[in-house]
């Protein structure tokens, strides 16, 4: 294999020259970038759309597409906020909340799924219209922004555990995930969903069942990266993560994974978060006027996907 067809295999690796590049981009604009206490709040910014990306990943390596996963997030938060409340504020209330966060967000991802899977509906008209349902549910539970958590919530969220910031923490998770997912059998039939679904089916896989988990898998993730923004502004808010679903498809097609399913992988996902979070950083930092700021970020995201497309095309 010659080096333009090992890159062609393992298209991330173009993300990551670019994430790279964005970093010294970065550090010339914010020299206290690499200061730890810098680094964790920037990776406390980031880890949301990452988790998101991670979950959106599988879904899309199946086939399908999940347009629902801001309002999941939205949803879970509000639960996870009101159940704490509701039970006192107790450090057992928070496991709770925390465990019915997920739990929404399973409920969310199996919902989706067996719509898309059991019924046959369109994905991205199905997890749209789940999207709505899932934002008007999260607005009758908590009409407005508030409801503070508990400090010990929050506190604990921002603490380091060994030496490392529970966020980092949260990433090291997501990474050793999506490595163990990669070489599960569970993987290699999602991508024979997702490439060649005829194909799959008359082989005999049970493509209802595989492509059910992808959107729990969404769910779970989205529900983490609710748990994480919980921890980050201490409150509940049913207005939470209304771009993470554009962004988490730009991110999963930033790292490589082909948006028609069957080829790519989580890991890249999560380069192509961490990109979009450092083109955020980088016009941030650079004093753009803020009615450029759009426009420039859409122009790089533009620029790194057409390098992507170029590398790997056959």
């Amino acid at each position: 294999m010659n080096a333009l067809g090992f890159v062609r295999s393992r298209p991330w690796l173009i993300t990551v020259l670019v994430l790279v590049l964005l970093v010294a981009i970065n550090i010339a604009l914010q020299p206290s970038f690499t200061n730890p206490g810098v680094l964790r709040s920037n990776l406390a910014t980031f880890l949301p759309l990452v988790l998101v990306a991670i979950g959106q990943t599988y879904v899309i390596l199946a086939g399908d597409i999940d347009l629902s996963v801001g309002s999941i997030v939205a949803l879970a938060n509000v639960v996870t906020v009101t159940v704490i409340a509701a039970m006192g504020g107790t450090d057992l209330a928070i496991w709770i909340g925390m465990a019915s966060g997920v739990g929404v967000g399973l409920a969310c991802g199996l919902v989706n799924g067996l719509l898309i899977s059991g019924l046959r509906f369109q994905p991205i008209v199905t997890t749209f219209a789940t999207g709505i349902l899932f934002a008007a549910l999260a607005l009758w539970v908590l009409p407005q922004a508030g409801l503070p958590v508990p400090q010990n919530y929050w506190r604990t969220y921002g603490e380091s555990f060994f030496g490392v910031p529970l966020v980092a923490w949260v990433l090291i998770f997501g990474v050793v995930f999506t490595l163990v997912v990669s070489r599960t059998v569970f993987h290699s039939h999602l991508l024979a969903a997702g490439g060649n679904r005829t194909g799959a089916f008359q082989s005999g896989l049970r493509l209802g069942s595989i492509r059910i988990v992808s959107f729990m898998i969404a769910g779970f993730f989205s529900a983490l990266a609710a748990l994480c923004l919980t921890g980050e502004t201490a409150s509940g808010d049913p207005l939470l993560g209304q771009t993470l679903a554009l962004s988490s498809i730009s991110a999963v097609v930033l790292g490589g994974t082909a948006l028609a399913g069957g080829f790519g992988g989580a890991f890249g996902s999560i380069i192509g978060a961490l990109v979009l979070g450092m083109i955020g950083n980088v016009i941030f930092f650079a004093g753009l006027p803020f009615e450029y700021q759009t426009l420039v970020q859409g122009i790089i995201v533009l620029l790194a996907l057409a390098g992507g497309v170029f590398v790997t095309r056959r």
